[in-house]
């Protein structure tokens, strides 16, 4: 890091107490790990005792405000400088300054000072209307006309023939010091968020057409509370010229707010007071604060749209690997063939093979052969059959295959989403550079039902496919959303670090892309690690890298069983005198759980070491090398159920969700098209969410509600496909995989949001 938070600490502290409602020592000592290089996975697992035991999402929550305000500091004194060189830094606004939270409360008060290019208040006051400005707005009580009170500030010479031109300037110096007014814009900013209605329409050219945002042709939802697939697909239609989105704010309510800003009471100056009022928000306001929530509402949409991408991505990596078995890939295809090939028990490629069983009755014989061949040249335990293409025709022929010849194979459908854009990446061409890309493709088949996190992490990860509307969100924030998830499922799971590609030792706390390539071209030139203390032996692989990394990486089989832990080296001599203590050595305590039962944890509290790193030492030290995913299952599709024309309403059928969305879950049941589960149809009680119902990957049993095959849209219901439970009450969502707490959002309101708006 280029600067140094703590030194940022003093003056933020409270703010970040009252955000997160954690204790002042937990930010600090947070701090300081950030500051001394900690990486989040490293501090959440191995820095308990400093940071109170705050989980990863705490931690980068805590991270993420740092940089925010480190940012807004450095903003806040560019901004003091700028007015300060002005010379007109008041007392009461330096203040406000400094107490200020929000970047766009801060540009809000920079505005008046901001330099701009020549605005109509600017002419007037060139003309020497100031005076006349502040003369109405003072109001003070006369019996003069306004025309008689301008009358003075007429000037030919300096382009001001008459009062109506005087009035006029002199108003539009008035608007502009209402519409830079921040307390004005906050409170205009928080009406149209609260009560402003997002509308759409369809273009002109456009009317009577046919397209997908035919719903959209005529709508108008509130702004504040409108879903993220529905704002995301109104943004979509409008820059796809089909729609034209408008935000339609409470004016009257507005104009209403304005007036009392600057009113004070009955006199001559009223009526032009409120043409002023008027003038200020259709000119000056509208329009910048339009632009600002429009903008604040794709944000909140975007951030909703990747938090499902996050979360499905996180369950798709963590899905449950089927271990250390051979396995055969089939990339199914018909004209030009399926693509076979063949892994060993640790991923190593092979043999590979092309048959043609769809092409011909001519040529089945031949395929059956050749996979035969195959499976028992090297003894194949499992089959991956990639979902696309004829996938359900290759299934059926490999299980007939298997069947025929006595084998008893699992055939398992494999999602091959982003296998072709792997296949021609430049780590594809890395590892396999003699390979035609359709044969890498099939080895990632296999490999993703081997271990789909450590084949997944080399794709990027928005080819994946198991969000809504990736394409239309900010980039930059779903790209360092979803490299997150990705570095906490690594760090979670643990790396094998003589069997792991660069690509997944790059997410690895502490390592990085070019490190990781030092990594795997040492252990090509030197052979396997033995333990992990040789990983120092790496160029440039420094003692603080070995600091944020070694506790994630795994050694099988190696000299020192902790090498196959997620016990940190720096516990080792800790563990030692456990054993010691006990009686026996660390292989025999790692082998035995009721010796590691009989450790008294309180024995070995310190200053330097806890009860939660100790607990987390026991729980290693039981299962040694345990891989914390969840054991390996396979959905049954129905024989009879390959295409969408196999299905009828009130069908039961077994099917695997592949995606969630905001608005509900998509399953593949083995038709090539996924049905919709509408999370009104998720459960039988209320559900708000549909992650509180399912996961990617979960296996689920569905009723087909509807088909229509010739938009292919399938709708089903897990609900009508489950009995209801006795009470609704206690009915709660199935069990998901450890994750991290999550932290209360930001409200959206802009009052809450730290602005002080004076009303």
């Amino acid at each position: 890091m280029t600067k140094s938070f703590s030194a940022l600490l003093p003056h933020i502290l409270p703010w970040l107490v009252d955000e997160t409602g954690l204790r002042p020592q937990q930010l600090q000592q947070t701090t300081q790990l950030f500051d001394q290089g900690g990486t989040v996975p490293f501090i959440a697992r191995y820095r308990k005792e400093q940071t109170g035991e705050l989980d990863e999402v705490q931690i980068r929550t805590i991270e993420e405000r740092l940089t925010y305000y480190a940012e807004l500091l450095d903003r806040k004194a560019t901004i003091l400088h700028s007015i300060s060189e002005q010379g007109k830094l008041s007392d009461e606004l330096a203040a406000r300054i400094a107490i200020t939270r929000q970047k766009t409360e801060l540009e809000d008060l920079y505005l008046p000072y901001k330099p701009k290019r020549r605005t109509k208040a600017i002419i007037a006051r060139e003309r020497g209307l100031e005076p006349l400005a502040d003369l109405i707005a003072a109001q003070a009580p006369t019996t003069l006309t306004l025309e008689a009170i301008a009358a003075p500030f007429v000037d030919a010479a300096k382009e001001v023939p008459d009062t109506a031109a005087a009035l006029a300037g002199a108003g539009h110096i008035l608007a502009e010091r209402l519409a830079e007014d921040a307390d004005v814009r906050a409170r205009v900013r928080q009406l149209t968020w609260d009560e402003g209605i997002i509308t759409s329409r369809v273009a002109t050219d456009k009317v009577g057409t046919v397209s997908k945002f035919e719903m959209y042709y005529d709508y108008r939802e509130a702004l504040k509370s409108i879903p993220s697939h529905r704002m995301l697909a109104m943004r979509r239609g409008e820059v796809e010229e089909v729609l034209r989105l408008a935000l339609e704010a409470p004016e009257a309510t507005i104009l209403l707010h304005l007036q009392g800003r600057l009113l004070k009471g009955e006199s001559v100056f009223k009526p032009f007071l409120c043409s002023v009022a008027v003038d200020a928000y259709k000119r000056l306001i509208s329009a910048s604060i339009e632009v600002e929530l429009r903008l604040e509402a794709k944000k909140n949409a975007d951030e909703a749209a990747i938090a499902i991408f996050a979360g499905n991505l996180r369950n798709l990596l963590l899905a449950p690997p089927v271990g250390n078995l051979r396995v055969l890939g089939v990339d199914p295809g018909l004209r030009t063939g399926s693509k076979l090939a063949v892994i060993d028990a640790t991923g190593k490629f092979c043999e590979h093979a092309t048959i043609y069983p769809h092409t011909g009755e001519g040529r089945v014989a031949a395929a059956k052969k050749e996979l035969l061949r195959l499976i028992a040249a090297h003894q194949v335990e499992m089959v991956a059959i990639g979902n696309g293409t004829a996938g359900r025709e290759m299934e059926e022929f490999v299980k007939a295959t298997c069947s025929e010849a006595g084998l008893r194979l699992p055939v398992v459908s494999v999602s091959e989403a982003g296998a072709s854009i792997y296949s021609a990446s430049d780590i594809a061409r890395e590892e396999f550079p003699d390979l035609d890309l359709t044969v890498r493709g099939t080895i990632s088949i296999a490999r993703r039902l081997q271990d789909p996190l450590a084949e997944l992490v080399k794709l990027d990860a928005k080819t994946i496919g198991v969000g809504q509307y990736q394409h239309d969100v900010n980039q930059t924030a779903l790209k360092k959303s979803l490299d997150v998830v990705v570095e906490s499922c690594v760090n979670w799971v643990g790396v094998d670090l003589n069997t792991a590609s660069w690509a997944l030792l790059a997410y690895v706390a502490g390592i990085g892309e070019s490190l990781a390539q030092a990594i795997v071209r040492y252990r090509d030139e030197n052979g396997p690690f033995a333990t992990r203390k040789a990983l120092l032996k790496v160029p440039r692989f420094g003692a603080k890298a070995f600091e944020q990394a070694a506790g994630f990486l795994r050694i099988r089989g190696g000299s020192d069983p902790l090498d196959n832990t997620a016990v940190h080296p720096e516990r080792y001599p800790l563990v030692k005198s456990m054993a010691v203590d006990l009686g026996t050595n660390v292989a025999a305590l790692s082998k035995d759980p009721t010796l590691v039962a009989q450790i008294d944890l309180k024995r070995y509290v310190t200053a330097d070491v806890g009860l939660p790193t100790l607990r987390d030492i026991v729980e290693e030290l039981k299962k040694p090398g345990r891989d914390p995913r969840a054991s390996f299952q396979m959905a049954s599709f129905r024989d009879d159920v390959k295409a969408i024309s196999d299905l009828h309403e009130g069908m039961l059928l077994e099917g695997v969700v592949t995606n969630v969305t905001a608005f509900g879950a998509f399953v593949d049941v083995g038709v090539h098209q996924d049905g919709l589960v509408h999370v009104s149809h998720l459960g039988h009680r209320f559900i708000r969410d549909p992650n509180e119902a399912v996961k990617v990957g979960q296996i689920v049993k569905v009723k087909v509600l509807t088909v229509d095959a010739q938009r292919k849209r399938i709708a089903l219901s897990i609900k009508e496909a489950t009995p209801a439970p006795a009470s609704t009450k206690s009915s709660s969502p199935p069990p998901q995989r450890p994750r991290e707490k999550e932290l209360k959002p930001v409200a959206p309101s802009w009052e809450k949001a730290g602005f002080r708006v004076k009303k």
